[in-house]
């Protein structure tokens, strides 16, 4: 198997949908909408649908950005090469080490959620079956996800395609359920600032709601690292991007509306993740054994987006490791499905000992909220560089491709978007409706540091030791032979 090492991951082994899934089931729509967007109605209440629509529209900026450099930089290390390319090697680095750590991250995350969520569910039908044992079900699912990872991108990427299928359909058609319910209720001012929740009022309302529904848009960016496994990935990869945030954010604004206009829009406030003013019980109350395909389509949601995750996450650290910059054991490729067995194998281990770790230390919902906010506070600063090295790749490239609009406008955009997303992630109170994190939540913040701290570290000696390595952030491999690299000050010819 070493002799794969240095080998290349498995060219045009898959197309446009599989990679348009891959970014949307990355994004957990069914999760999103039953979860994540619901914490956006403590603030905007029925206004919800609006907040999520201008949450849709400050995300398609960065997702543009993404997009452009995706077309331009087909390359596994996808943010690190962008990075690396439109602002320098160095801080290409940086981000791929924070990147890979979060995304190896996002598999425990969703596979937590996946056992507290079928233990509660089974534990309400069935009192006899214990609401604490859900860690069979994590488990189950990591092997899963790590069967489905060893066989290759191909059957990776096209079980994430059947399961993103399927979590989209489920609530789409409850929404239209729910539409056709509400009837007379049906009512546009949803997308107006009127049924905001108390002490929220107007715009400032709404806008608190946008900030917490951002986050749901989280993960449009995973079509990215399987550039070099993709035919045509310079197309493909732009359409992949730019689709998946369009269409699933569509989707959260259709679902949001679907259940303000049926709950009721001065009633939205009081929505949930749970109990009977959420989906599942809105299902259980209204619409009888519907609910058994709305709790399926959560738990499908867990293993599709943990699966996705994990594709990003080995892709990454394979492009790392085959510049060396991490270690080179993690390029290890399978001789047949040319996957990086080894980084399947790394995140693996990582992700039940993460599970089991947190899980069985604190619980597992609490488990979920640290590395939750974890990842969300390394993944909004990876958009904000992003945008920064769009406006940068461009500019450094000549006037002849650059865009204003495209290339500097929406990247400014794109920032101002995601830093109250930052700032609200981090529990930093610089607006009112930022609360303070509370223990052990809010040792995400050190886990942050520590680990960007030892990243700065690594690069110092690599710098001192193997100047080379870190200017091959910038590489592209899916280049034809001969391209020119970067040159040795972080510049790179073009």
């Amino acid at each position: 198997m070493h002799g794969e090492t240095t080998g290349t991951l498995r060219r045009d082994a898959i197309g446009l949908r599989e990679v348009l899934f891959q970014s949307i089931t990355a994004m957990a729509p069914a999760a999103a909408v039953a979860a994540s967007i619901p914490a956006g109605a403590a603030f905007a209440g029925g206004s919800l649908p609006l907040a999520v629509l201008i949450a849709l529209v400050a995300c398609l900026f960065t997702a543009s950005c993404v997009a452009e450099l995706a077309r331009e930089l087909p390359a596994a290390g996808s943010v690190a090469t962008y990075a690396a390319r439109g602002l320098h090697p160095a801080i290409g680095f940086l981000v791929g080490w924070g990147y890979v750590f979060v995304e190896t991250l996002v598999p425990p995350l969703l596979l937590l959620q996946l056992g507290f969520t079928t233990a509660g569910t089974l534990h309400e039908e069935w009192s006899s079956y214990p609401a604490d044992l859900w860690w069979p079900w994590s488990l189950a699912g990591a092997a899963v996800i790590a069967g489905a990872g060893y066989l290759g991108v191909r059957a990776s990427a096209r079980f994430g395609t059947v399961l993103g299928i399927f979590e989209i359909l489920v609530f789409l058609v409850f929404a239209a359920w729910l539409i056709g319910k509400a009837g007379d209720a049906n009512t546009l001012s949803v997308f107006g600032t009127s049924h905001t929740a108390e002490g929220y009022a107007g715009v400032s309302g709404v806008f608190a709601g946008s900030v917490y529904t951002v986050l749901a848009f989280a993960g449009f960016e995973a079509a990215a690292p399987l550039a070099e496994e993709t035919r045509d990935p310079r197309r493909t990869m732009h359409r992949a991007v730019l689709g998946a945030a369009l269409g699933i954010g569509l989707f959260y604004v259709v679902t949001t509306y679907a259940m303000a206009v049926y709950f009721g829009p001065d009633r939205l406030a009081r929505f949930g993740a749970s109990g009977a003013s959420s989906w599942e019980g809105v299902a259980r109350a209204s619409f009888g054994l519907f609910w058994v395909l709305v709790f399926l389509a959560v738990v499908n949601s867990t293993i599709a987006n943990a699966n996705a995750c994990a594709n990003v996450s080995t892709r990454t650290a394979f492009a790392l490791a085959r510049i060396r910059v991490l270690p080179r054991l993690l390029a290890t490729l399978h001789p047949r499905h040319r996957s990086p067995v080894v980084g399947i194998l790394v995140q693996t281990v990582v992700a039940v000992g993460a599970v089991l770790g947190l899980g069985l230390a604190y619980d597992p919902v609490t488990a979920f909220l640290l590395l939750a906010t974890v990842i969300v506070t390394v993944v909004v600063g990876v958009y904000i560089v992003v945008n920064l090295a769009c406006a940068g790749y461009f500019l450094r490239g000549g006037r002849e491709g650059f865009k204003p609009v495209r290339h500097l406008l929406f990247p400014l955009l794109g920032i101002a978007a995601f830093v109250p997303a930052l700032l609200t992630a981090a529990g930093i109170p610089v607006f009112d409706f930022v609360t303070e994190l509370s223990a052990p939540v809010s040792y995400a913040g050190p886990v942050v540091g520590v680990w960007m701290a030892a990243g700065v570290v690594v690069l110092l000696v690599l710098i001192r030791r193997h100047p080379e390595r870190i200017a091959d952030t910038a590489r592209v491999h899916f280049e034809e032979p001969g391209t020119p690299g970067p040159r040795q000050d972080g510049t790179v010819p073009r």
